[in-house]
C-alpha cells in the first residue's frame, strides 16, 4: 500500500472504501464492489417489500393510486405537518384533530420529506413514500455491512434476513411511516460509532442526531457508545472517576453530540410555545397516553393466547409478550456458561440495551391504550436482537450439516408464517385498516 498504513482485517468494506484513494488501482476496485455489494443486497430488498405490498397485495387500479395506498393513518399527520408546519394552541386540544394540534411527532421525517417535497417540487404524499423507502435501503444496507464487518456466512445472513423481512410489521419499512428512518439512524450510529478514525465519529453523530430527531427512544439509544465502552473497559473502571474523561470522554461526545436531534426539538418548543414538553402535553391530551413505567413487570400485561387476525390490538399485545421472549432468549444465550463468547460482547451489549430501551419505553406508553401499536413498535426491537445473534453465532464453529439443515428448515417455516400474517396486514392497510 503506497500510504503505509495497514488497514485492519477487521475493517468494514465501507470503512475501507472511504479511504480506497491511498490504494492502489486493483484495491480500490475491489473495495468499491464490496461496498456496493450491501447496498445492492438492501435495494433489492426494499425493492421486493415495494413489489409485494403495491404488485401484490394493493387494491386494484394503476400503479400511482396502488402505491399511494401505502399513505395511511400516520401518514396524514405527517403530510399535515409537512404542508402547514407545527401548529397547536396551549394547552393541546383534547382530542386528535390534526388541524388544531399536530405536535404528535419528532421533527426529522417530515421535515427531510419537505426537503423532497419543496425542493423538488413533488406531491406531500411521494415524499414522505420516497424518504421512507431511501431510508428502508438505507437500513437494509447497514444490515449487510454489518454482516460483512462481521464476516457472517452466507446461510446466516440468509436466516437472519429473512426473519427480518418475514416481521409482520416489517411492510412499515416501506410505508410512509419514520420506522425505516429511525432504524436506519439507529444502526447507521451503531455502526459507525463501533469504527476507527474521525470521520467515523462525524458520521455516528450525524446518524445519531437523525436518529434522536426521528423518535423519542432515539434519546435513550444515544446511550449504545457509553455502555459499549463502560463494558469494553470493566465496571470497575467506573470507580476511577479520575479516569473518567480518557476511558469514556469520546463515548459521552458522541452521546451528547446525538443528542442534539432531540434537543434542538425541545428548544424549538420552549421557545415558541413556551413548553419544551409539548409533544408530551399533544400525546397525553389527544391520544390518552399516561406512561406506566411499571407495566412490563405486571403479568397481566402479557397475552399467552393465539391473537385473531381480524384484532389489531390482540396482535399487539402477543407482540409485547414475544418481544419480552426473545429479550430473554438473547440473555440467556449470553449469560449461560456452556455457550458464553466474550467476543465481541461489548457491542452486543449496546445493541441489547438499545432494544431493550425501545421495548421499555414502547410498552410503558402504550400500556395504557392495550398495547395498541406495539406491534409495529416490537418490529425495531426484533431488528436489533436478529442483528445481535448473528454477532453472537459467527463465532461458534460450523455445526454440522444436518444441524444447519433443521435450523434452516426452522427459520423458513416461521418465515412463512410470518410472511403469511404480514401479507394479511399489508392487504388490510392499504384499504384503510388499521393494523399496528
Amino acid at each position: 500500500m503506497t500510504s503505509g498504513k495497514a488497514i485492519p482485517s477487521s475493517s468494514c468494506n465501507l470503512e475501507s472504501f472511504l479511504v480506497s484513494s491511498e490504494l492502489p488501482a486493483h484495491d480500490t476496485m475491489t473495495r468499491a464492489r464490496s461496498f456496493f455489494r450491501p447496498l445492492a443486497f438492501g435495494l433489492v430488498l426494499t425493492a421486493a417489500q415495494l413489489g409485494i405490498a403495491i404488485g401484490l397485495l394493493a387494491p386494484e387500479g394503476p400503479l400511482s393510486d396502488r402505491y399511494s395506498t401505502l399513505i395511511q393513518h400516520d401518514s396524514y399527520w405527517f403530510m399535515n405537518i409537512v404542508e402547514r408546519g407545527y401548529q397547536t394552541i396551549v394547552p393541546p386540544i383534547d382530542h386528535k384533530v390534526m388541524e388544531v394540534s399536530n405536535v404528535a411527532f419528532f421533527p426529522a421525517y417530515p421535515a427531510i420529506a419537505a426537503l423532497l417535497r419543496y425542493g423538488l417540487n413533488i406531491d406531500t404524499g411521494n415524499a414522505l413514500l420516497i424518504t421512507a423507502q431511501l431510508a428502508a435501503w438505507g437500513f437494509w444496507s447497514y444490515f449487510f455491512l454489518f454482516c460483512d464487518r462481521w464476516k457472517i456466512s452466507p446461510t446466516l445472513q440468509g436466516c437472519g434476513t429473512l426473519l427480518i423481512f418475514a416481521h409482520p410489521a416489517a411492510f412499515f419499512l416501506v410505508a410512509a411511516y419514520s420506522e425505516s428512518l429511525f432504524l436506519m439512524g439507529l444502526l447507521g450510529f451503531i455502526y459507525w460509532s463501533t469504527a476507527d478514525g474521525r470521520a467515523a465519529k462525524v458520521w455516528a453523530a450525524l446518524h445519531g442526531i437523525v436518529m434522536s430527531a426521528t423518535r423519542i427512544v432515539g434519546i435513550v439509544c444515544a446511550g449504545f457508545p457509553v455502555i459499549r465502552s463502560i463494558v469494553r473497559n470493566g465496571w470497575g473502571g467506573l470507580r476511577e472517576v479520575r479516569n473518567w474523561p480518557r476511558r469514556y470522554g469520546t463515548a459521552i461526545g458522541l452521546m451528547a453530540l446525538a443528542l442534539f436531534g432531540a434537543l434542538a426539538f425541545f428548544i424549538y418548543c420552549q421557545l415558541r410555545w413556551g413548553n419544551w414538553d409539548i409533544y408530551m402535553l399533544t400525546q397525553a391530551a389527544g391520544w390518552g397516553i399516561s406512561p406506566d413505567y411499571v407495566a412490563v413487570f405486571k403479568p397481566s400485561s402479557y397475552r399467552w393466547l393465539i391473537p385473531a387476525l381480524n384484532n389489531p390490538i390482540e396482535a399487539s399485545q402477543m407482540a409485547m409478550t414475544l418481544g419480552a421472549l426473545f429479550l430473554l432468549g438473547a440473555a440467556l444465550c449470553e449469560l449461560l456458561p456452556p455457550i458464553q463468547r466474550r467476543i465481541d460482547l461489548s457491542t452486543r451489549v449496546g445493541i441489547y440495551f438499545c432494544a431493550a430501551a425501545i421495548y421499555y419505553l414502547s410498552v410503558s406508553g402504550v400500556a395504557c391504550v392495550d398495547m395498541e401499536s406495539m406491534l409495529r413498535y416490537e418490529f425495531s426491537v426484533h431488528a436489533l436482537i436478529v442483528l445481535a445473534l448473528l454477532n453472537f453465532l459467527r463465532q461458534f464453529r460450523t455445526p454440522p450439516i444436518w444441524v444447519r439443515a433443521f435450523g434452516t428448515a426452522v427459520v423458513a417455516l416461521v418465515s412463512a408464517a410470518g410472511l403469511s400474517v404480514q401479507g394479511w396486514y399489508v392487504w388490510n392497510f392499504t384499504r384503510g385498516n388499521w393494523v399496528a
